[in-house]
């Protein structure tokens, strides 16, 4: 029970130690080689002796994992075979506690999460954005979380952007410049997000990670699969949904050091995906949980065709490996092969680069941790044949198997409770209440004595200048005096402080002091240049 049986190197048993299998894994080789086999064979493992399981099912092979091998296979004679050689004398054929998972919700259980959980750098890495915009949408993060907004879906997130785009000036005071320009090209990514599904992954009920932590009645480990064909037409969702349930784990485990047996084990297929055009933020993020995961007694395998798609400071850390055929047929391939080689221990009597090239369906260059934590030496074996059934199920059966889940009713139906953005919209509609409440006092106040308002009282301030100007003309020239140039200054010295009295309680109403002052100024100046030209 202490040990898992891979496969076996001519007469030596080859099994993964339990004790050292949260020290994370590699499984790698070409399409065709029997990678699907060696991932479905240590699933079957973890699963017998308690520990549950999540994968990703791309292929829709692993699904086979739900039913029992069946003698009328075409592949029985060979497995039979092979178990016989093996000296398995208690192989048999075995379904597993299989639970189903569909991102979309069409072949498994809704999967879901919510836009808070899963943070401004997984959300960058989802949607394409640069620094630039990456940190506009942290700032967004930072506001909802000061102002008690919960982020939830997408809509939440846009209005949250709109907000802070509408706010820019004074949002820019406290955490750096906020353009329009970013939040439209977040906000245009968004869209083209939704138009990808990814409304229905931003929804609540949002998964609980312990329900992938079950154990089936029989003791056995619950096997969680997702179903990923569709999913991968989305290969950023597909990877950024894997690393942020990798994270979540993270978050909710205690630390348990290196336990008897792992808490669960996680199998990250098309590795190569969570690594293409990352940024190195997220890579560090990778590197970080991969690193720190096991000791929260998670195992964390992924699963390749080039050993070389995974990155130096990740692969350091992967300790069981399974290498099958790789190829060798450009550069690329060639190199793949050589750091393949390289990162195995020495086996002197295996030449592994030319092993690599030779090994058939169904063989394995196996290195696994041995009881003191050091990779054991390099050996070529054959894989142990599955007990499961090898192939798809058929679509009844997929119903069947989702309609008796233990999760069957708790996922299907999405919830929508308040929050960013009915209380942002709620915000908005009780503004234009005020304002429309408030706009018929103005206008009875204004519309029916236009001299009360801004230009009014300039306005009237000219006119009555201008009126007493002409006066004073009309009595000067009734007493045969010339009309008076002092007249006309005074004037719009009059009607200047008039204006920058306005102007001073316009500004300071607005913006304080400062405004006032600059109030002063703007208004002044104009009235006594609309008195000169009357003048």
């Amino acid at each position: 029970m202490g040990t898992i049986f891979v496969g076996a190197a001519g007469d030596k048993a080859l099994e993964l130690d339990l004790k050292r299998a949260n020290r994370h894994g590699l499984i790698a080789g070409a399409t065709g080689t029997g990678k699907t086999v060696s991932l479905q064979i240590l699933a079957e493992g973890f699963s017998k002796i308690g520990v549950p399981v999540f994968m990703a099912d791309v292929k829709g092979d692993l699904a086979g994992l739900a039913m029992p091998g069946s003698a009328t296979h075409k592949a029985h004679d060979a497995l039979q075979k092979r178990a016989a050689g093996m000296g398995l004398a208690d192989y048999a054929y075995e379904a597993f506690p299989v639970v189903f998972w569909d991102l979309f919700g069409e072949q498994g259980h809704p999967v879901r999460t919510t836009v808070s959980e899963m943070g401004p750098l997984l959300l960058s890495r989802l949607m394409g954005l640069n620094e630039t915009q990456e940190g506009v949408l942290t700032i967004a993060f930072r506001i909802a979380d000061e102002e008690q907004l919960m982020l939830l879906d997408l809509k939440d997130l846009q209005s949250m952007l709109t907000y802070v785009a509408d706010n820019a000036a004074t949002i820019g005071t406290r955490y750096g410049n906020v353009t329009k320009a970013s939040v439209g090209a977040i906000q245009r990514q968004l869209l083209v997000l939704e138009n990808e599904d990814g409304a229905r992954f931003f929804a609540e009920p949002a998964l609980s990670v312990a329900d992938l932590m079950t154990v089936a009645d029989d003791g056995r480990g619950q096997v969680n699969i997702l179903a990923a064909d569709k999913l991968m037409q989305s290969p950023r969702l597909y990877s950024t949904f894997l690393l942020w349930l990798l994270s979540e784990l993270f978050e909710a485990l205690p630390e348990v050091g290196d336990p008897d047996k792992p808490k669960m084990v996680f199998f990250f297929d098309e590795a190569h995906l969570l690594f293409d055009e990352a940024p190195k933020a997220l890579l560090e993020k990778v590197e970080q949980v991969v690193r720190l995961i096991r000791s929260k007694g998670v195992g964390v395998y992924f699963i390749t065709q080039n050993p070389i798609d995974v990155p130096e400071d990740v692969g350091g850390q992967l300790g069981n490996r399974i290498q099958h055929a790789l190829r060798a047929f450009t550069p690329r391939d060639q190199k793949a092969i050589k750091a393949a080689a390289e990162t195995f221990r020495i086996n002197p009597g295996l030449d592994v680069v030319t092993a690599i090239t030779e090994l058939k369906v169904g063989e394995a260059l196996v290195s696994l941790l041995d009881s003191d934590g050091a990779p054991a030496p390099v050996e070529r074996a054959l894989i142990r044949p599955p007990c499961s059934r090898l192939g798809p199920l058929t679509e009844q059966e997929r119903k069947v198997m989702i309609a008796s889940s233990p999760f069957a009713g708790r996922y299907e139906e999405s919830i929508d409770r308040e929050s960013a953005f009915e209380i942002l919209k709620a915000r908005a509609e009780q503004a234009l209440e005020t304002v429309e409440e408030e706009a018929p006092a103005a206008r009875g106040k204004t519309g029916s004595n236009w001299s009360n308002s801004i230009l009014g009282k300039i306005a009237g301030a000219v006119i009555g200048a201008f009126v007493a100007k002409k006066a004073r003309d009309f009595g000067d020239s009734l007493a045969g005096k010339k009309p008076s140039r002092r007249s006309a200054s005074a004037t719009s010295t009059a009607v200047g402080t008039a204006g920058s009295q306005i102007g001073y309680e316009i500004g300071k109403a607005i913006a304080g002091p400062m405004g006032g002052r600059i109030g002063r100024g703007v208004l002044g100046s104009f009235s006594r240049g609309v008195a000169k030209k009357i003048g």
